[in-house]
């Protein structure tokens, strides 16, 4: 089996592409929703959170903004989280590679935002990249609900640049002309891979 890492950074099209992977009946691992499972109501971050954090949790889940706000912008706060919920994310992972193994596929995709950034490449085979024109991501980024000129400036300086991405990546698909164009590049690569 072949394991694609899906990456990019923030606001470069990665939703729309993993979607994408789903209707061709690829399996996709969102990193993403696992961590939101992680810290929804009973998640297995809960508990280990509110302890580094105390006050970030309520009703039996994290309180997401809560938690930002004590992070974003204090690198030994976010490495203490990451601490906590960066294994917990792996052991996911791994439980969903092998539930595709033993159905015997021939392609799985991890969608890992900060991919290259955690040195989880080395757990693919491929990355894959989207990327977009950096007008195009601001524009898609600042119009999300509580999105700020701020908070991006935060996401990006954590994030490796996107040029660099590209650079390392063995597939690039540009998102920024149209959903359709993107769809025919993933569905290009899919071929090719399985």
């Amino acid at each position: 089996m072949k394991v694609l890492g899906l990456t990019g950074s923030i606001g470069m099209g990665k939703s729309t592409a993993a979607r994408t992977f789903r209707q061709l009946r690829v399996p996709v691992f969102d990193a993403d929703a696992t961590v939101h499972r992680l810290q929804g109501r009973g998640g297995a971050a809960v508990r280990p959170i509110e302890a580094a954090f105390p006050g970030t949790a309520k009703d039996g889940s994290v309180d997401r903004e809560a938690l930002r706000n004590r992070v974003l912008g204090d690198l030994a706060a976010l490495k203490v989280l990451e601490r906590i919920v960066h294994p917990l994310v792996r052991q996911a992972e791994r439980a969903f590679l092998a539930a595709c193994r033993r159905r015997g596929e021939a392609l799985a995709v991890l969608d890992v935002p900060l991919l290259f950034e955690t040195k989880g490449e080395g757990r693919v085979d491929l990355v894959l990249v989207v990327s977009a024109p950096a007008a195009v991501q601001r524009a898609r980024v600042l119009a999300r609900g509580g999105m700020t000129e701020d908070r991006l400036r935060a996401i990006l300086a954590r994030q490796m640049p996107d040029a660099e991405k590209r650079r390392r990546a063995d597939h690039v698909v540009r998102t920024g002309l149209s959903r359709h164009a993107a769809q025919r590049q993933i569905r290009a690569i899919v071929r090719r891979l399985r």
